[in-house]
């Protein structure tokens, strides 16, 4: 892959996961915050969920980057398959999808956890993750 090819795979990427994020952001300010909690779990789970999304559109390019195989539309992405790749490319960033998955995907999403600073923690793993993939101008 060339320069140029590896640049435009990283700007697709990248924008497609701050998209992601952005989107996950709006929906975090819908739920209102008191003190340290948000007072409306169906937004912190949206906005957990479509979080998680992102970083996992980041992963796959970044996966892609390395010269390795990112799963097909057809197959269910699996925590599995990301962290048994990044375990062989970047051992740092799976500490960070690791954190992010379970604050994230577990915690936000599914058990719908409203603590601002372990909503916030989990954010902060995801851009981690993200800016690996952030094209350099």
């Amino acid at each position: 892959m060339s320069i140029h090819e590896q640049q435009l795979l990283k700007e697709y990427y990248y924008a497609e996961a701050i998209r992601y994020m952005d989107n996950a952001k709006e929906n975090l300010q819908k739920a209102d915050k008191s003190g340290k909690f948000y007072n409306d779990d169906k937004y912190v789970k949206a906005a957990c969920g479509i979080a998680y999304s992102g970083l996992l559109v980041a992963l796959d390019g970044y996966i892609i980057l390395k010269g390795m195989k990112k799963p097909n539309k057809k197959e269910r992405k699996s925590i599995e398959f990301y962290q048994s790749n990044l375990a062989k490319i970047d051992k740092k960033m799976l500490n960070y999808l690791n954190n992010a998955y379970k604050i994230l995907h577990l915690s936000g999403y599914y058990d719908g956890i409203t603590d601002v600073k372990v909503i916030q923690a989990g954010f902060v793993n995801a851009y981690t993750l993200i800016e690996k993939i952030k094209p350099g101008f």
